[in-house]
Parts: structure tokens; C-alpha cells; sequence
């Protein structure tokens, strides 16, 4: 075979020296492809990861249908209620009029092919008469119909939350509330039985951290904290290529949050005809300080200690469960950190741009975070080892270091080349984006949206919140359980008490106390 295949080589490369121009253009190509496929078989030897993803391979029960109740209908909430599926009939008009004017936007046809989780929504909570009323429209959309469709009777509207963690008729709860109250209301509703999607972060208060885990164990409900990126495919791949020491010994993390534009900076939108008669303002503080009210105080809420958990809690949360779940980091030993108001001097308390530095001396490994609201160049996620590097967000690439130990021989010999991938895995790359602000963007391109399966572009949120729902019925620990959270809500924590006292924070693992 090896003799007909050289033979076979010769007469086609004596074919080519009959057409000069495009025989020596051919002739480079094939050149190229040989060495190229040289080049992959060289490093298919190093990186051989599988194409399995752990959460797939679940046996869902399709018990009784599901009762849940929403806590929290604004940005966030209605964006839970999509992922549950359910929307409001006048987008799914906005959708399917986008499509007709563009077929690449594919928002609708996502949104249809989203799994039936057999869930219904019978109670709505919010304290802004608007998010309600609208909450209440899309739960009332069980056919995923516009404005002339078919629509199910509205759920019922509860004024506050204890109200609905009272109702007989509601099985599960989805919170989405200011972060100020995400501990309060999990506590309750662990207390009432009722199971427990939570946004993140998962707490305001350190206190209110060990509660909260005290609650949801003592209660044996299901909780799931709202980090979607656990469901994000090149993850998987990622955590494979770190435990089968792909990259060596890490012993730097980088992970950062670059965004430049009002809406990502937390100014958000305030509603025309909001106030004072359609807002409780008295349920909106809750556990915060006093404060009179305050429009911007209650669209803005992010921009203030009071009720927000800043860049530690919002933004970073993120990025750490992310480097938490490819490589199992836990808590940190200690954190520092650094930054201020250099940008957005609108009145608000916490920083626009900020650093901490986590240390895990026991891991020999340190993770760095960096963050501006007033510049958008790309820096993404790094995971740096002895023998490699990774870039990680919605796709995955991983980079020879040129001093490695592992891959050396290779290097020398020009097989692997350190400026181009040793693995590349982009999930659904022929797909078209259909993402717009850029802030959509920015949670696009870190996977936050959606991500593939299959080939198919699926909203993480869908498949968080369906991790969720299974676990319900299977008995099952969901993706980001409560105890994920508590290393969670403990390490934004650290990082957020070194930023506001200006000190250097520990962990006593063994008190299981920061200090």
C-alpha cells in the first residue's frame, strides 16, 4: 500500500509540472495539506478528548407536572421565564417579524426547539406593578404564541413573597431578584418546602451564606445557583484536557470583565410612568438601610452597596465558578484587592473598575481578576500551565508552551507549533449570531447565552434551569448545588470585604470563618 501510495504521489505531482502557474500553486497546497495533517496526527498523540458531556447522559422522569412560582420579574426574571419557556406574546411578534426581515435570526425557531420541561407557573411576585403584569402575560403563554394566539388564564399575582411561598399550589421557585435579597428569600423558601433556583450571586452577607446552606440541607430541597455557564460545552472540554494534564502544572488563572457602555456600566433604562403608586418602595429595601425613594435607586440597584454585591458578587461570580468547575478550585486561601470610581462618577458606591488576587498556596496556584466598565478590548480567560496554555469562553483553544517539558521534542522538531493551537474546539462556528448590544455580546462571547448540542445552538439558561427541573424529579444534585454556591458566595465574599476594608483577607478552612 505504502508503494502504491508513493507511486500515486509521483504521478500526480508529474501531472502538475504540465501546468507551470497553477501546478506550483497545487503543488504548494498539497504540500501544505501533508504537512498539515502531519501536524494533527502529531498532536492528536497529546490532546484526545472525548465528546461527552456528563449532563446529557441523565435519565429524566417525566413524573407530574411541575408547580412554580417567580420571585423577581424583571430583567433578569423575564429572561428565567424565557429559558423555562415562557414569553411575553408581543416579543414572540418582535421574533418572528426579525426573522422574516432577516432568516439568520433564529431567535424564534431557538426558542421553539427548546425542551417542554412540563412546568406551569401559578404565581407571580414582583413589587413593580409592570414586570408583574407582564410576567403574568408570558406565564400565561403555554402554546409559545404571539399577540392572536392561543393563552392559558393569568397566574396569580402576589404582592410579597411570603404570600406566594404560602400557596399550596406551587412546587419550585425561581428567584431574580436585587441580590440584597436572594438569602432572605431562599431561606424562607427552603423553610416552606419549595425548591430553589437562585440568580447569583447567592447571598449579600457572609451570614447569611451558612444559613442559607443550613436551610436548603436541613429541608432537602433542590437548589440550583444560577450560573448557566455550567452547561457551557467547551467546558467540559476543558475541565477533560486539565485533568488529563494537558496543560501540566497551572499554576496562574487570569480570568477579567472588560465592557464600555452605560448598560454594561448598571445604568440602566428607567421606566416612563414608574413610581411611587406602581412601585413598593417599602419591600424593595427590605433588610437594606433606609433611603427615600429613589427611581434610580430601584432600576439601578447594582450601583449601590446596599442592595448590590458590585463586581465581586455580579460580574466575577461568573468567571470563578467558570475556573471552579474546570478545575475544582474551592475556596481560596486568601484575597486582596484593589480599585475604585475612575469612570462613572454618577453617584453610585461600588467601583467601575477593581482587582483582587486570590491565593491557593496549597494548590501552588494564585487566580487573578481584573475588571473595567470603561474599556471593551477582548483579554477573556486564561488558565496558564507548565506545558500549556488555555483560552476559554464559548469556544476552547489551547496553546504549546515554548519552554514546555511535555511537548519539547515536538517543538524541536517543528510538529507543534506554539503560535497556533495544539486543540481547538469551536461548538456550531458555521452558526450566526443574532446578538446585538454590547452587552449581549460580551455574555455571547464568554458563553453565557447559549451554547451547542448536538450541532444545535441551545440557550444556557434553558439548560440550567432544565438541569434544575430533572434534579427535582430524579433526586439528583443539579450542576451548581449548594455547596458549589457556598465556595462561591464565600470567595466573592473575600474579595469584596479586601476591597471595601482595604485589607488582606483569610479563610480558616478549618473554623470555616473568613478572618
Amino acid at each position: 500500500m505504502a508503494e502504491n501510495n508513493t507511486n500515486r504521489r509521483r504521478e500526480f505531482i508529474k501531472g502538475l509540472a504540465t501546468v507551470p502557474v497553477v501546478g506550483a500553486l497545487a503543488y504548494g497546497w498539497y504540500k501544505k495539506k501533508h504537512y498539515d495533517n502531519m501536524m494533527k496526527n502529531a498532536i492528536r498523540e497529546e490532546v484526545k478528548l472525548e465528546n461527552t458531556n456528563p449532563l446529557l447522559t441523565r435519565v429524566v422522569s417525566d413524573k407530574k407536572q411541575l408547580r412554580l412560582g417567580i420571585i423577581g420579574a424583571g430583567g433578569r426574571g423575564s429572561y428565567l421565564l424565557k429559558a423555562a419557556g415562557f414569553v411575553h406574546p408581543e416579543t414572540i411578534d418582535e421574533w418572528k417579524a426579525a426573522a422574516k426581515e432577516n432568516p439568520a435570526d433564529t431567535r424564534y425557531k431557538d426558542f421553539l426547539e427548546q425542551d417542554d420541561l412540563n412546568i406551569v407557573f401559578n404565581g407571580v411576585c414582583d413589587i413593580y406593578d409592570a414586570h408583574a403584569e407582564r410576567a403574568q402575560r408570558a406565564c400565561a403563554n403555554i402554546n409559545r404564541e404571539g399577540t392572536g394566539g392561543n393563552h392559558a388564564l393569568l397566574p396569580k399575582r402576589y404582592r410579597t413573597y411570603q404570600e406566594l411561598l404560602a400557596a399550596d399550589d406551587i412546587d419550585a421557585v425561581i428567584i431574580a431578584t436585587p441580590d440584597h435579597w436572594h438569602g432572605t428569600i431562599t431561606i424562607a423558601a427552603a423553610k416552606a418546602g419549595k425548591h430553589v433556583y437562585c440568580e447569583k450571586p447567592m447571598t449579600h452577607t457572609v451570614a447569611e451564606t451558612y444559613e442559607v446552606v443550613d436551610a436548603v440541607k436541613e429541608n432537602n430541597i433542590v437548589f440550583q445557583l444560577g450560573h448557566q455557564n455550567r452547561q457551557i460545552e467547551a467546558y467540559f472540554k476543558a475541565k477533560e484536557a486539565y485533568e488529563k494534564g494537558v496543560l501540566g502544572k497551572v499554576n496562574l488563572i487570569e480570568v477579567t470583565t472588560n465592557r464600555n457602555s452605560p448598560n454594561g456600566a448598571w445604568v440602566y433604562k428607567i421606566d416612563e410612568g414608574a413610581g411611587p403608586q406602581n412601585i413598593d418602595w417599602e419591600q424593595f429595601l427590605g433588610p437594606a438601610p433606609y433611603h427615600p425613594f429613589s427611581l434610580e435607586r430601584f432600576f439601578r440597584w447594582r450601583c449601590w452597596w446596599d442592595y448590590s454585591t458590585g463586581l465581586s458578587g455580579d460580574l466575577f461570580t461568573h468567571d470563578y465558578d467558570a475556573m471552579n468547575q474546570i478545575l475544582g478550585l474551592g475556596i481560596p486561601h486568601s484575597a486582596v484587592a484593589s480599585g475604585g470610581i475612575y469612570f462613572y462618577k454618577d453617584g453610585r458606591a461600588v467601583p467601575d473598575v477593581l482587582n483582587q488576587v486570590f491565593e491557593y498556596p496549597d494548590k501552588d496556584l494564585a487566580l487573578l481578576y481584573s475588571a473595567t466598565l470603561e474599556s471593551n478590548m477582548k483579554r477573556g480567560r486564561r488558565i496558564m500551565g507548565h506545558d500549556a496554555y488555555m483560552e476559554v469562553g464559548r469556544d476552547l483553544k489551547i496553546f504549546a508552551d515554548r519552554n514546555s517539558t511535555k511537548y519539547k521534542k515536538k517543538i524541536k522538531e517543528h510538529l507543534i507549533d506554539p503560535d497556533i493551537p495544539i486543540y481547538s474546539f469551536t461548538p456550531g462556528q458555521k452558526q450566526v449570531d443574532a446578538v446585538t448590544s454590547p452587552t449581549q455580546q460580551y455574555f455571547a462571547s464568554r458563553g453565557l447565552l447559549y451554547t451547542y448540542r448536538g450541532g444545535k445552538r441551545v440557550d444556557t439558561s434553558h439548560l440550567h434551569v432544565k438541569d434544575w427541573i430533572d434534579c427535582i424529579r430524579t433526586g439528583d444534585l443539579p450542576a451548581c448545588n449548594i455547596n458549589r454556591g457556598f465556595e462561591e458566595a464565600i470567595t466573592a465574599h473575600m474579595g469584596t470585604i479586601a476591597y471595601r476594608e482595604n485589607r488582606k483577607v483569610y479563610w480558616d478552612a478549618e473554623k470555616q470563618l473568613i478572618i
